[in-house]
């Protein structure tokens, strides 16, 4: 195409091959016609707060998570879910392949979750979490799970688990008798939410953007 002079760069008829142009500042055509490279890819941490559904935009007018990254002028969307009372790590991206196989069981990449419950689960209680709870629509697979801590009449755990259902951290607790109080998700994968201020988000750094590729083979 450039040597039938059919490509141009701002406006100048290119002749010579190797020209070298910046896709994101010069003015790039084929016969007239303007080409737009794609997006560069965003990766965007973000921490999630309780009273925020995880929607680009809301039909009732609740606030949404593409209210928290208002700033970025990339359109990104959240790859999976956190429920309206649930807070903590989620991954917004451009990145369709990626966002894909995160929420893909087949790679299961896990997720890991600080849950609040009421009372006090015994060491039954989380075997049978390690072990699978049946729900309504099957039974989970294994998950980690432990007790971090007891205050009061309630109880801290953390548990782990690779699939996605709905409300499933919710639904695996209450199907013990232990109803959720409180729930934050604060890792995914090799990403990890750490000290993320509350509806805060940041960028992930090159690091860790090609740890998760890695985990699920891109």
């Amino acid at each position: 195409m450039i040597r039938e002079g059919r490509v141009s760069v701002n406006g100048k008829v290119v002749t010579e091959l190797g020209t070298r142009a910046n896709p994101r500042v010069d003015r790039i055509a084929i016969d007239g016609k303007q080409i737009r490279a794609p997006g560069a890819p965003v990766y965007l941490a973000v921490h999630k707060p309780v009273g925020v559904v995880t929607t680009l935009d809301d039909p009732d007018g609740r606030r949404t998570v593409a209210d928290l990254v208002g700033r970025v002028r990339e359109r990104v969307f959240p790859v999976g879910r956190l429920d309206y009372q649930s807070s903590g790590l989620l991954l917004m991206t451009n990145d369709g392949d990626l966002a894909m196989r995160l929420t893909h069981p087949r790679y299961h990449v896990e997720k890991t979750y600080r849950v609040k419950v009421h009372g006090h689960p015994d060491q039954r209680a989380v075997a049978r979490l390690r072990h699978g709870i049946e729900l309504s629509d099957g039974k989970t697979a294994p998950a980690r799970a432990h007790v971090v801590n007891r205050t009061g009449s309630k109880a801290w755990l953390e548990i782990s688990i690779s699939e996605g259902r709905n409300h499933q951290i919710r639904r695996m607790c209450e199907a013990l008798n232990f109803p959720v109080d409180k729930l934050q998700r604060v890792s995914i994968g090799s990403l990890k939410l750490g000290k993320l201020p509350v509806g805060s988000s940041r960028r992930l750094t090159e690091a860790e953007t090609a740890k998760l590729r890695r985990a699920v083979g891109l």
